[in-house]
């Protein structure tokens, strides 16, 4: 892996002598340049990671010179050097693009953690937009950020199933991100100059759910002033997203079938055929699997819509995207905003981190537009960050210790979400050090096989399981 290459920028020699051998140290290549002119043209010829410049400097200041940098290279990091006392100055820099600055006499611990941290944060920038060029199109992952193992198996499934017409079915938690998956297929395949209609199983009432979905014809029911048409048929030709599939009523499950099974469907009041060619994706956040087994979604639907199934990982499965997801939703509020938020800080960075998210990406999202439309200052502080964020950050999931987890009186805790975050971390814990295998599962946590099973339907994990037949071929194999 090629190494980092750092651009230091000081009238003085010592200052440079200092960062280049403790640069070196560190593992990192060094370039310097003893002014801001000389500065610039070594940015001409070589590529470089990041640039560490003092502010005060002949003939070009380190603030023309900062400029004059991100004229040339908007994304280019930049750390400035100034003198103690200079904080106003540092912090002038700051709004004029500079990701951080660091004060003499330096501490070199501090100095080494920001110049790290600066460089992680270029580099997740850099993977990130490589991601999103490789979908080949600006509306391949518009918003879904995400480094870690499983969002790249679900980016490489989507450029997979986007050339296809199947059924695909995306499940996971609340606030994890299913419509922009769903979005994703449909604008990286041959549909995506076609419709893309987005239907809330969960948000139409029973009774308007088939005049919504199929229409209606003038006079069919009160209220029906003019022929309507329904979602289906604005989506001809392309994509309908059924959202929240689980809240649909099981007389709707009928209707949909057909219309799947048969392109074809009625009118509220009409007698007529209406034929449409429809790519149907679905989403829930239910285990489809168990609702089949208590009758309240139909097996025949469930195999017809599963062709294809995308499972979004929660946020706390995939705690390595965090700090970029939280750095990306900080550019976005801050300029949507109007803000002056440059950075999370470190310590704001760790509680994050350790934070649960019961609401996923949302509540990231949510947390961070917050706290953007608060913070005074350009640096987001731990301070900064809800209440309930530091009052249960102190014991990560699968750790939890009641007596350090303090109940506010006015918002209260969700004792039900809680309490299933911390199960489901430690079966998905018990699974993977089993291989999956319930049995052993079971045993590791001292409950029964049955119980065992019962909570993996409930958690939908059965992509950390291997099924019953399996299991029983590997125990005869293991026993023989």
């Amino acid at each position: 892996m090629a190494l980092s290459r750092i651009l230091v920028v000081d009238d003085e020699e010592s200052i440079r002598e200092f960062f280049e051998i403790m640069l070196k140290r560190e593992g990192y290549e060094v370039l310097t340049a003893s002014n801001g002119r000389e500065g610039l043209e070594v940015l001409k010829k070589q590529q470089v990671d990041l640039v560490i410049s003092d502010i005060q400097m002949p003939e070009l200041s380190g603030m023309e010179f900062l400029v004059k940098v991100k004229e040339v290279d908007p994304e280019m990091v930049m750390i400035m050097i100034t003198a103690f006392g200079s904080t106003e100055t540092a912090v002038e820099a700051m709004k004029l693009g500079a990701y951080d600055y660091v004060q003499k006499p330096f501490k070199i611990d501090e100095v080494k953690i920001i110049i790290r941290q600066a460089l992680e944060r270029r580099s997740l920038k850099m993977e990130n937009a490589q991601l999103k060029k490789e979908l080949g199109t600006k509306y391949a992952f518009d918003n879904i950020i995400g480094g870690a193992p499983p969002m790249l198996r679900i980016y490489e499934m989507v450029k997979r199933v986007a050339n296809t017409k199947s059924s695909v079915l995306i499940t996971g938690e609340s606030g994890t991100g299913k419509e922009l998956i769903a979005r994703a297929v449909h604008y990286n395949g041959p549909l995506k100059d076609k419709p893309f209609v987005t239907v809330n199983c969960g948000a139409i009432p029973e009774n308007l759910m088939e005049s919504e979905m199929f229409g209606h014809k003038k006079g069919s029911f009160t209220g029906a002033i003019a022929d309507k048409k329904g979602l289906f048929e604005v989506a001809n030709g392309g994509t309908i997203f059924l959202d929240e599939l689980g809240e649909l009523p099981l007389t709707m499950q009928v209707k949909l079938l057909r219309v799947i099974q048969e392109g074809t469907f009625k009118r509220v009041g009409g007698t007529e055929d209406v034929h449409v060619d429809v790519r149907v994706i679905s989403a829930t956040n239910k285990n489809l699997d168990v609702e089949v087994k208590a009758g309240r979604f139909r097996e025949d639907l469930f195999y017809r819509l599963n062709v294809i199934q995308v499972h979004c990982p929660p946020l706390r499965e995939r705690r390595e995207d965090i700090q970029m997801l939280a750095n990306h939703f900080l550019e976005k509020f801050s300029k949507a905003l109007g803000m002056n938020v440059k950075r999370v800080s470190n310590e704001a960075m760790d509680v994050l981190k350790r934070y649960h998210f019961p609401g996923n990406v949302r509540e990231l999202e949510n947390i961070v537009e917050r706290t953007v439309a608060l913070e005074p200052g350009p640096t987001i502080l731990p301070e900064s960050l809800p209440r309930h964020l530091l009052d249960t950050n102190q014991q990560p999931v699968g750790q939890l210790d009641a007596n350090k987890i303090e109940i506010d009186e006015q918002t209260g805790i969700d004792l039900e979400k809680l309490v299933a975050d911390f199960e489901r971390t430690l079966l998905t814990k018990a699974l993977q050090q089993t291989g999956g295998v319930k049995k052993r599962a079971a045993k590791l946590l001292k409950i029964s096989f049955r119980s065992m099973r019962y909570r993996v339907d409930k958690y939908a994990l059965g992509n950390l399981s291997v099924d019953d037949d399996e299991e029983e071929a590997m125990e005869e194999a293991g026993n023989a």
